[in-house]
């Protein structure tokens, strides 16, 4: 995961109109949550990223992750939904999120490769299978969602505030 820090563009009268926010780039497998302003960004095909916002507590987290399910054999890492999901809920609740208050938004699951794109269960669909399955069984509400298709996400998510920008490559 790189960190980085930026400050915001600065308005008319020379205040930041947006608080300086900590830049995190997360790769395949990583799963970040802060209580402080920060912007999560990846790039995914058929991987998928959720994203948990906390209204209450302004706590914000993100994953990203490349298959469904760890199935228990071999080490559990979140590479696999399931385990990254845990993990994200997880760190949530340490910054004081309380589950109940969680909203949750589902990015990726695209079929990038032509020859899986007529195949109902390709790789990227299975992906936002799992993610909503588990969001369901964990009563978080999925409030937005960016899914499917054959193209690839930039998403950008601002963990202050739960905005998230997307945009297909």
């Amino acid at each position: 995961m790189s960190v980085a820090r930026y400050r915001p563009a600065r308005g008319a009268a020379g205040e930041a109109s947006e608080p300086e926010r900590r830049a995190v780039y997360l790769a395949p497998g990583q799963v970040f949550a802060s209580a402080e302003p920060a912007e999560a960004s990846t790039i995914l095909g058929s991987c998928v990223a959720v994203c948990l916002w906390d209204p209450r507590t302004r706590a914000g987290g993100a994953n990203h992750f490349l298959l469904p399910d760890w199935a228990g054999s071999g080490t559990g890492t979140a590479r696999y939904g399931n385990v990254a999901i845990a993990s994200l809920v997880q760190r949530m609740e340490e910054l004081g999120a309380r589950r109940r208050d969680l909203q949750a938004k589902l990015f990726g699951g695209a079929a990038v490769i032509e020859a899986f794109r007529t195949r109902p269960d390709h790789l990227g669909a299975r992906n936002v299978t799992l993610a909503r399955q588990q969001l369901e069984q964990l009563a978080i509400p999925v409030v937005a969602e960016d899914v499917g298709g054959s193209r690839g996400r930039k998403v950008l998510y601002r963990t202050d505030s739960g905005l998230a920008l997307v945009r297909l490559i």
